[in-house]
């Protein structure tokens, strides 16, 4: 029989994250049939075995092949996968037991081609991981679902779907990495796909990084923006400033707070205390509220020194994305 969904995930080098993710998937509660297509994208640590212990318990299936990156990873998978719905996700998430019937209930309602859902800190977490969960998804910072609605929404691969008719229509996923997800659902927007979030389709996304690594991702991510502004145009919006506007705010602020006027500096640590309010409300804990002012201060000045380098590069001297910023390409992989 074919499945109804088909769970698409590349991995690389975490077979400790695969075998969390497929016990979750062992019990999800749904009436529907589903299968998983695991990729595993050039790793040296596989993750066949892990694989092998849930043949029993899930329909799944392991392919291995060369390093490409994610996005050349899922595209290979959803050409292996059988059904005609594509359920993508990152390794490192872990599913509630009712995200696929969710999922389902909302697609037998409102049918989509393309879909996204939030993401969430799972109680297992580390305070790290739920600081940083905080600012990727707070009302209060960048981060969290993107537009807030399914007007002007980009899914994102870690709790992503898409049906078979608008992947071969789209070719899939692009070789740019990060931003190969919103840059599928800008093309998939164009050619008059309809885009949905499904508010209730919700996954625990781990974010395995510590502070350092989180610095490098955040800049990345603001060094694709001006990427993403130049290939989709009407994409463009002022709020991709904000992180730039802060960081320039702030040295400001601290060069004015020498001459003595702290008005400015003030504005910044009213701000700073309203994140650590919210965030230690929410989780429970003074020092992830503390925590979350560091990866807030973080973010804003990742993504913000990525997005200003990657607009006087692109947008100003303009500048060929591939050339001025190789290490955000994958080549593809001929076998794929």
């Amino acid at each position: 029989m074919q499945p109804e969904y088909s769970f698409v995930i590349p991995v690389y080098n975490r077979p400790d994250e695969i075998r969390e993710l497929l016990e979750s998937m062992r019990k999800l509660i749904s009436k529907v049939s589903f299968e998983v297509v695991i990729v595993e994208d050039g790793s040296s640590l596989r993750s066949d075995e892990v694989v092998k212990d849930y043949a029993e318990d899930l329909n799944i299936s392991y392919y291995y092949k060369s390093n490409s990156g994610p996005g050349d990873s899922r595209n290979y998978g959803m050409k292996k996968a059988k059904a005609d719905y594509f359920l993508i996700l990152d390794s490192d998430v872990i599913l509630p037991e009712n995200y696929l019937k969710e999922v389902n209930t909302f697609l037998e309602n409102d049918y989509c081609d393309c879909f996204g859902g939030p993401d969430a800190a799972h109680d297992s977490f580390t305070d790290i991981q739920k600081a940083i969960d905080y600012t990727m998804t707070s009302f209060f910072t960048t981060g969290g679902i993107r537009g807030g609605s399914s007007k002007g929404f980009q899914p994102r691969s870690f709790n992503m779907g898409i049906s078979r008719e608008a992947f071969e229509a789209s070719q899939g996923f692009g070789h740019i990495h990060p931003g190969e997800d919103p840059d599928l659902s800008l093309r998939l927007q164009d050619a008059g796909f309809k885009i949905c979030l499904i508010p209730d389709a919700k996954v625990f996304h781990k974010r395995r990084i510590d502070w350092s690594k989180f610095y490098t991702q955040v800049k990345k991510f603001g060094m694709v923006r001006p990427i993403l502004n130049k290939w989709h145009p009407s994409s463009s919006k002022m709020t991709y400033w904000f992180p730039s506007a802060f960081i320039v705010g702030f040295v400001f602020s601290i060069l004015m707070a020498i001459v003595g006027e702290s008005f400015f500096i003030g504005c910044y640590l009213i701000y700073f205390l309203i994140i650590g309010i919210d965030a230690a409300i929410k989780n429970k804990s003074i020092y992830i509220g503390l925590l979350a002012i560091r990866a807030v201060f973080v973010q804003f000045t990742g993504y913000g020194t990525g997005f200003l380098i990657s607009s006087y590069k692109i947008s100003i001297l303009n500048g060929e994305p591939e050339k001025e910023f190789p290490h955000l390409f994958f080549k593809k992989d001929a076998g794929a």
